[in-house]
């Protein structure tokens, strides 16, 4: 009669019980840490009173006043912070079905280099298009102060080079879909930050060479199971 140990959990190879939550977070740990980090903010905006709450939000910012005098610290820091801790769940699902995925299959560094990329250029990008409404007089001079900060520019790129990871047809699918999905805004909205999503999703397309030494991604195994259609290849 097996013990109860043997029946409650599955024992790896080396006697120990497989742990599949901790080889996930194992397979994916730049993002687990970074939302680690999210989530330790996110307490401190939650536990903060009103006054403290808007000079953190505002100091970590990488709006125009912010990188005019901090750059280096608006750009590192706006990326650890969201606005509502109320979201701190959805955050966490889109980062599982995002950022872990890509991270698994190009990993860590290449996942990196795309996020990172992509974080950097489309705030540069949107907001010398702040500074030139500014200047042309269509938007006020408060926008130099603007609330900048969270982790959507990064998952907008996750959600373009993912594309690269689906065997067709759903390739195209997706791809229509993450279109709308990102342009339809810009079109209707056409906020900064609209345009920095598109900013974001059109340089995930563009890191498709990193995809081609990538392969296929991860084969079958604890916390590396093929994504889609048993992790078929598609033609870079």
């Amino acid at each position: 009669m097996p013990s109860k140990t043997s029946s409650r959990f599955p024992v790896s190879p080396g006697g120990e019980p497989s742990r599949p939550i901790r080889s996930w977070v194992r397979s994916s740990p730049g993002t687990h840490l970074w939302l680690a980090v999210i989530a330790i903010t996110s307490l401190v905006i939650a536990l903060s009173p009103d006054r403290l709450e808007r000079y953190l939000l505002h100091r970590n910012s990488s709006n125009l006043f912010e990188l005019s005098h901090h750059p280096l610290r608006a750009l590192l820091s706006s990326a650890f912070w969201i606005e509502n801790p109320e979201s701190l769940l959805l955050y966490v699902v889109l980062f599982e079905v995002l950022h872990a995925p890509v991270e698994r299959w190009l990993g860590t560094v290449k996942w990196l280099v795309v996020v990172a990329t992509a974080h950097v250029a489309a705030t540069l990008i949107s907001q010398e298009v702040v500074l030139l409404a500014i200047r042309d007089q269509h938007v006020p001079r408060s926008m130099a102060h603007v609330v900048d900060i969270g982790v959507s520019y990064g998952l907008a790129a996750s959600a373009g080079i993912l594309t690269y990871r689906l065997p067709r047809p759903w390739r195209w699918l997706y791809l229509a879909g993450a279109v709308a999905f990102f342009a339809v805004p810009l079109v209707t909205n056409r906020t900064y930050t609209d345009l920095g999503h598109a900013i974001s999703l059109v340089i995930g397309l563009a890191f498709w060479p990193l995809t081609r030494a990538a392969g296929p991604g991860p084969g079958p195994g604890p916390g590396r199971k093929p994504l889609v259609g048993g992790g078929e290849p598609g033609a870079h």
